[in-house]
C-alpha cells in the first residue's frame, strides 16, 4: 500500500488508505474540535497519545469478544484496520448527564449527575453540528438499531471495567456492519472521544479542550491516563 499518494479518504480526524484485501491503514490527524465551544486546533503530541489508548483499548475489548477495526500499530500515528464503510451516524453512550444532555434537553436532569442506567443515543453526523437522530429512522435504512445498542451497552460494560477506578462519564463510538452481518466497532477508543475523570476529579478527556487549556496541559493530562492504566 502506497501511503505516499493522496489518502481514498480524509476526514477531520483521520486519513485513510484502501487495500485490495480489505483492509486499510489509518492514519490520525492530530486535531481536536469543539462545536458547541467554537474550538478547533492542531495538537501534534495527541495524536500518538490517542493512538497508544487506542491500541490498549482494542486489545481488551477484543478479549471479552467485542470486535474492533484495529489489527496492529504500524507507526507513532498510524494503524491496519478493517475497512468497513462508515455509516453517516455515531452511537453514544452516556452514563453521566453531561455534554449535549444538558444542552439540548434543558431541565431534565441535574447537570453531571449519574444517570439511573447508561443511556444510549445516535446522532446524525453532519456540519456543522451532529443532530440526534430517531431509531426508526435508522431502522428504515435498515440498520440493526437493537444489535448496536446492545454492543455500545458491552463495549461501555468493559471499558468502565477496564478504566475503574477512573469515572467514564459518556463516550461516543462508529459502529458498522461486518461482513457476517454482526456490529463492529470501527472508530477509534480514545480520550478524544469519551469524558474521562480521575478519582481526584482532575479531567483526562477533551473537555480540557473546550475549557481552553493549552497543548502542555492537555499532553500531560493524557500522559498521565496513560501512566494509570499501566
Amino acid at each position: 500500500m502506497d501511503t505516499t499518494t493522496a489518502p481514498d479518504i480524509e476526514g477531520r480526524s483521520k486519513r485513510v488508505w484502501r487495500d485490495s484485501d480489505d483492509t486499510c491503514v489509518v492514519e490520525l490527524i492530530p486535531s481536536l474540535r469543539s462545536f458547541t465551544y467554537g474550538r478547533d486546533e492542531l495538537i501534534e503530541s495527541t495524536g500518538p497519545l490517542r493512538l497508544d489508548f487506542y491500541e490498549r483499548a482494542a486489545a481488551r475489548l477484543a478479549a471479552a469478544g467485542l470486535r474492533t477495526a484495529f489489527l496492529e500499530r504500524i507507526g507513532p500515528i498510524r494503524y491496519r484496520a478493517r475497512y468497513r464503510p462508515a455509516p453517516p451516524f455515531e452511537v453514544i453512550v452516556k452514563n453521566r448527564a453531561v455534554g449535549s444532555t444538558t444542552i439540548k434537553y434543558p431541565g431534565l436532569f441535574e447537570a453531571g449527575c449519574r444517570l439511573p442506567r447508561p443511556v444510549v443515543k445516535f446522532d446524525y453526523r453532519v456540519d456543522p453540528e451532529d443532530q440526534p437522530i430517531g431509531e426508526d429512522y435508522l431502522r428504515a435504512l435498515g440498520v440493526p438499531v437493537d444489535a448496536f445498542r446492545d454492543t455500545a451497552f458491552a463495549v461501555n460494560a468493559e471499558l468502565r471495567a477496564w478504566l475503574d477506578p477512573l469515572d467514564l462519564w459518556d463516550f461516543c463510538l462508529i459502529l458498522a456492519v461486518d461482513t457476517d452481518g454482526a456490529p463492529i466497532v470501527i472508530s477509534e477508543v480514545s480520550p478524544d472521544c469519551m469524558r474521562l475523570r480521575h478519582p481526584d476529579g482532575t479531567k483526562l478527556d477533551k473537555d480540557l479542550f473546550r475549557d481552553g487549556g493549552s497543548p502542555d496541559e492537555i499532553t500531560a493530562a493524557w500522559r498521565r491516563l496513560l501512566d494509570e492504566l499501566r
